[in-house]
């Protein structure tokens, strides 16, 4: 199904001009470096592009990255391999740099054997073709000895840079007409190509277990690049090494069955999907990847918004904007087809893949692939953000935020169990249970952190396992005095003696009952309650107006009947800390009514 979707892809991006023609690949280009009419390097020119880029604690940085060239393909056979117009330095120059020298010698000659195939390549594809860059580049094919280089300044002025760079080729006072871009090469290179196809390197023809079509059988295929862990020079998604792993005499690939020419779109269309960020987000050490089955890329700046905050196309203003609007239709029950063609023309019932992807010591493994209609994949993403809210005013919440819940904020090296966040994205994906442990790890951080104990995310990722786990919306988004559950309630009076002491004091203490009891109270009350609430009778005598809190605290009580619960399950103890999140957070919203209530009692005293 995966390399289907992908080949199909292809032709949709191929269509719209975004992946480049057969026989052309994308390369990694640093440097120009500038020829004179006899072939010598007169400069080499830095042509990186400076980007913007955002760290880690949100910070924006400008930073230069090599520039996207289009180059005839480029080879992937192991070993010594030239390719058609090079860019790789050990091939161009037949030179090694190591300790600030550059030296043509090394223990395997690879260098000297590297550049001579450059050299023979190249120069026979040139045969015949004439233009000035061309004769350029032929003179330096012809003359450029690497032992006599060892001592160029343009090259040793690189430093460490020599090496690790891309590099192609112009006519110097000419910076922007490029060799690859000569019509002449181009040409010849396209016939080339296409002859090349003719004749079929692939001598193995079968069907073809995609298209179905007979054709000559991809033996090695291509490698992807940009899955977070694996190779820079990539891995490969389908690949057979071992004999072990052959069949019925086949070898390598042609095990695998996929032709040649839907090797080369799967490919191509996995590695455009890599290279956009639209297309891809990092789930800890997995590489998810997703794209509906279009050219448009506003279904896929959506799904990046609701699920990280903000994509390319919608910041964090522009998301929450949208997240309301589809609460909004949910709570009518559905999110409307028009609503979603009113939203950038986006088609509701196009399909939608999701791919997780990790590397392992040779190919790349798949860890899930996903495959629904976008409007269902979007109502599972807002049911998700819908459950997270905690209070009325709407906050989305990013994965990589629950993340960081999920950790101690005093914690430098402690990780989240990739199993979980992979569990936590299924079930948000396919509208599924949460997974156990997620309850788990948010009250036990809730009960051991001292710095960030509750909040609204902690609190909404347990209303959310809560409800869902439980299948009924049993906790509100905001305080419901209506639910009478016991651990809900304790939570509930747990946060007005908090504030009841608070106020005695005027805000002055730098440790409140949450910092000595909370975490006891939420799993043993009725040990811990009837201590505070004798406590709470001295707080009361110290403030002006009792009443607002002697009528909570009666209120409460007189649904708990008196009695406080032995023990708390782990279940009871989520609800206990979001009765107790809500209460609190009340008092905030709720000034009013205290002032209220203290006024009646002035009055009532005169």
């Amino acid at each position: 199904m995966l390399i289907h979707a992908l080949s199909g892809y292809y032709d949709i991006l191929a269509k719209a001009g975004k992946v480049l023609p057969e026989g052309y690949s994308n390369v990694r280009i640093h440097y120009k470096v500038c020829l004179t009419e006899d072939g010598r390097i007169d400069a080499v020119l830095d042509c990186k592009v400076q980007t913007e880029q955002r760290n880690a604690k949100g910070k924006i940085k400008e930073v230069w990255n090599p520039r996207n060239m289009v180059l005839p393909k480029r080879t992937e056979k192991p070993g010594i391999d030239a390719n058609i117009i090079e860019h790789r330095p050990l091939y161009l120059f037949g030179l090694n740099y190591e300790k600030e020298i550059l030296s043509p010698q090394d223990r395997t000659k690879k260098a000297e054997k590297s550049h001579d195939a450059f050299v023979k390549t190249n120069l026979e594809f040139l045969e015949g073709l004439d233009s000035p860059v061309i004769r350029a580049y032929r003179k330096f094919l012809q003359n450029w000895k690497p032992e006599e280089e060892t001592q160029n300044p343009c090259l040793l002025g690189l430093g460490k840079e020599y090496d690790k760079s891309g590099y192609a080729f112009c006519l110097t006072g000419y910076p922007d007409q490029l060799l690859q871009d000569d019509t002449q090469v181009k040409k010849r290179w396209e016939e080339w190509y296409r002859q090349r196809a003719e004749e079929g390197e692939e001598t193995y023809i079968a069907q073809c277990a995609v298209s179905g079509m007979q054709a000559p059988i991809a033996r090695i295929h291509s490698k992807v690049k940009g899955v977070y862990g694996g190779l820079v020079t990539g891995t490969v998604l389908v690949g057979f090494n071992n004999p072990s792993e052959n069949s019925y005499g086949n070898e390598q690939s042609y095990n695998s069955g996929i032709s040649s020419r839907i090797m080369q779109k799967y490919t191509e269309a996995l590695n455009y999907l890599l290279e956009t960020k639209s297309h891809k987000m990092l789930m800890d050490d997995m590489t998810i990847v997703f794209w509906a089955m279009n050219p448009d890329e506003t279904c896929e700046n959506m799904l990046m918004a609701m699920l990280c905050g903000q994509s390319e196309q919608m910041d964090a203003e522009q998301t929450e904007k949208m997240l309301k609007v589809l609460l909004e239709d949910m709570r009518k029950g559905k999110i409307r087809s028009a609503r979603l063609q009113s939203m950038e023309s986006i088609q509701p019932d196009v399909d939608f893949y999701m791919v997780g992807l990790k590397p392992n010591s040779s190919r790349l493994a798949v860890k899930f692939i996903c495959r629904k209609k976008y409007a269902e994949i979007l109502w599972n993403v807002a049911r998700f953000q819908e459950e997270m809210q905690i209070s009325e005013s709407v906050r989305l919440v990013s994965l990589a935020r629950i993340k960081t819940e999920l950790i101690s904020p005093k914690s430098s090296n402690e990780k989240v169990n990739p199993a979980l966040l992979a569990k936590l994205f299924e079930a948000v994906i396919y509208d599924a249970r949460y997974p156990e442990a997620l309850l788990e790890t948010t009250v036990r951080r809730v009960k051991t952190d001292t710095d960030r104990k509750v909040n609204e995310v902690r609190a909404g990722i347990i209303k959310a396992c809560i409800n869902r786990n439980y299948k009924k919306e049993e906790l509100k988004v905001a305080l419901d005095k209506e639910n009478h559950t016991p651990a809900y309630l304790c939570g509930r009076l747990f946060a007005v003696l908090e504030r009841l002491q608070q106020d005695a004091s005027g805000n002055s203490l730098n440790r409140t009952i949450k910092d000595a009891y909370f975490a006891s109270a939420s799993s043993r009350p009725a040990i811990v309650f009837p201590k505070l609430l004798k406590l709470a009778q001295n707080h009361l005598n110290k403030i002006k107006s009792p009443v607002f809190f002697n009528k909570l605290i009666g209120e409460i009580m007189w649904h708990l009947e008196g009695e406080f619960p032995e023990t708390l399950l782990l279940s009871d103890q989520g609800r206990f800390i979001v009765g107790y999140y809500q209460q609190y957070q009340s008092f905030f919203e709720k000034k009013d009514t205290m002032q209220e209530e203290q006024m009646e009692e002035k009055e009532d005293g005169n």
